[in-house]
């Protein structure tokens, strides 16, 4: 089977929840891309931003299952997107990231940003990155 590299920044970084949908990556390892930014609304989305960095998980699954992930209801909207993931070491890594394009970004979901305020907590990202998801709670 194919397999990618997916960089994750939703809750698709709780390879639980990846677990309860028969998905299964062969690696994991947390970084960043650099030149997009976090926004939240109904769901999770990285918008382009000159001095943005967005925090993640890097996994890597088969073709089919990261197909079965997107056509979720609510999902099919996502585009991949190329991006260059840096992990511990600066060492950079090709990748793919789905986004939700800017034009459908829209609301707010107070229990999304919640679960991955916790998420990423326990994932250990940055204290700057966790205030930034706190800020899509406290907008709400």
């Amino acid at each position: 089977m194919n397999s990618i590299r997916v960089f994750f920044y939703g809750l698709f970084m709780d390879e639980s929840l990846l677990a309860s949908k028969g998905v299964h990556p062969t690696e994991s390892a947390v970084g960043h891309v650099d030149g997009l930014s976090l926004h939240i609304g109904k769901r999770a989305t990285l918008l382009p931003e000159a001095n943005g960095r967005a925090h993640g998980v890097l996994m890597k699954l088969t073709t089919q299952e990261v197909a079965a992930l997107y056509a979720e209801p609510g999902l099919a909207d996502y585009v991949a997107e190329p991006v260059v993931v840096t992990l511990p070491g600066a060492i950079g890594v090709p990748a793919v990231c789905y986004n939700l394009p800017a034009s459908k970004l829209s609301g707010t979901n107070p229990d999304y940003a919640a679960a991955l305020l916790k998420l990423a907590a326990r994932l250990g990202l940055p204290d700057s990155y966790l205030g930034r998801i706190r800020d899509a709670i406290d907008v709400s």
